[in-house]
């Protein structure tokens, strides 16, 4: 094997390990969605992460990968390459495949416990057909118009976080809150069922990420990818450090769901600028994404009054645009307005938030607007109340839950349920709160 042959395979067992990374990500926002909502609607978290991947997958192999990196017409779209047809680097397919699903994963825990699983299914094959592909063209292809003015966005912050994220925010106003969120004027909180699983998640999604970016280089440069790697961690380390400490002082203290998702508010203000950022910006970066991302989950619940379970919204909206915008500060290579650049690279970065937004919510909305006119957005009352699991699925998640069977209408009591059991009802309305 001569030298090139050998740096060809190293270089493709790094992007396909990174794939494989961003893969098992999946998983973990399986067990994040799953673990901040409640039991009764865990199978239906775990199908629909199922189907966004494998769905995501074919429609991006038979329509997207074409549309964001085929034969560009005018730098917005691509028109060759459908069905990968006449494509040789198979394995970048699949690197970028894993991140077209990534992006539209998003909308499922936005939009948890309340919508119809085929219409969700729909939004996946719009998200991964066009709307992702779009942006990913605009960026991510050698002639999109947005590279050509410069803009910089080295893994994803706003071509996979913030479309996705544009996307939930659109859908989950569209699809309106769950029962009992909103209720004269209070913005009731709905615990989820299981914070270690949450927690399982995160760790996942961390691990992933160094995939997510790290393979990113395309290549196993030994000059890049320990860089990195590197911002990667530090940036995530800084985002839980300072959720942590701002909720201690925000509330008295530190909340255990926001610090776990103050690790994703960091990976994502990383996900821009991880091969632009020294570890100081990276670490400058994560640690104002974490405070960021509090006052954002307030923002979209109390103010937009948009009802979003995970907090995806804000992790990967808020935070995106964020990091998008942490480039053009932060970035080393001689842009960066704190570097000397001047203003130019900001106002790109800008440009292309305000650009990418712009094209999601439209496509989005109108898209949606379809969809619904064939298929209900919505779960109905009875069903929400019951579960998605048992409405959708047929099935429970926790074999404990079989002792409510047959027994959880909506219009019985939790102490007559107990009843029903042959369980003693006392501190009935405790644990009805808990249910």
């Amino acid at each position: 094997m001569t030298n090139e042959a050998l740096e060809l395979s190293i270089n493709l067992v790094w992007v396909m390990l990174g794939a494989f990374f961003v893969f098992f990500m999946h998983a973990g926002f399986a067990m994040v969605e799953a673990g901040f909502t409640r039991s009764k609607n865990a199978v239906n978290i775990l199908m629909k992460n199922v189907l966004t991947i494998s769905i995501g997958g074919i429609v991006y192999f038979v329509v997207g990968y074409a549309i964001m990196f085929g034969d560009s017409t005018g730098g917005f779209i691509g028109t060759t390459g459908f069905a990968l047809s006449g494509v040789e680097d198979i394995a970048f397919f699949v690197f970028q495949a894993m991140f077209a699903a990534t992006c539209a994963t998003i909308i499922s825990g936005a939009v948890a416990e309340r919508t119809n699983i085929v219409a969700y299914m729909a939004l996946v094959v719009v998200m991964t057909a066009v709307v992702y592909p779009v942006v990913g063209h605009w960026v991510w292809q050698g002639n999109g118009w947005l590279t050509a003015l410069g803009f910089t966005d080295f893994a994803g912050s706003t071509v996979v976080h913030l479309t996705g994220a544009v996307g939930a925010l659109v859908v989950a106003a569209m699809v309106g809150p769950r029962i009992g969120k909103y209720a004269k004027g209070v913005v009731n909180v709905i615990p989820g069922h299981s914070i270690p699983l949450g927690a399982l998640g995160v760790f996942i999604l961390w691990l992933g990420w160094y995939g997510f970016n790290g393979a990113s280089t395309l290549a196993a440069d030994p000059s890049s990818v320990p860089g990195v790697i590197a911002n990667t961690f530090l940036s995530a380390s800084a985002g839980v450090i300072a959720t942590a400490i701002y909720t201690r002082f925000r509330y008295g203290y530190i909340d255990g769901s926001l610090t776990l998702n103050g690790a994703l508010a960091g990976l994502v203000s990383i996900t821009a600028g991880a091969a632009n950022l020294s570890i100081v910006g990276a670490i400058a970066a994560g640690f104002i994404g974490g405070i960021i991302l509090v006052e954002a989950v307030r923002f979209v619940e109390h103010k937009l009054r948009i009802d979003d379970p995970v907090g995806a919204i804000a992790v990967h909206g808020i935070a995106g645009i964020w990091g998008t915008l942490a480039v053009g500060l932060f970035d080393i290579t001689g842009g960066g307005l704190f570097y000397g650049g001047g203003a130019t690279l900001l106002g790109v970065q800008a440009l292309g938030v305000a650009a990418v937004i712009a094209w999601t919510a439209s496509t989005v909305a109108i898209a949606t607007l379809v969809i619904k006119a064939f298929i209900p957005l919505r779960v109905t009352n009875e069903e929400e109340i019951e579960g998605l699991d048992i409405a959708e699925h047929g099935a429970y998640a926790y074999e404990m839950q079989d002792m409510f069977k047959g027994v959880t209408k909506s219009n019985d009591s939790f102490a007559q349920r107990l009843t029903n059991l042959g369980k003693t009802p006392s501190n009935a309305n405790v644990q009805e709160k808990r249910v």
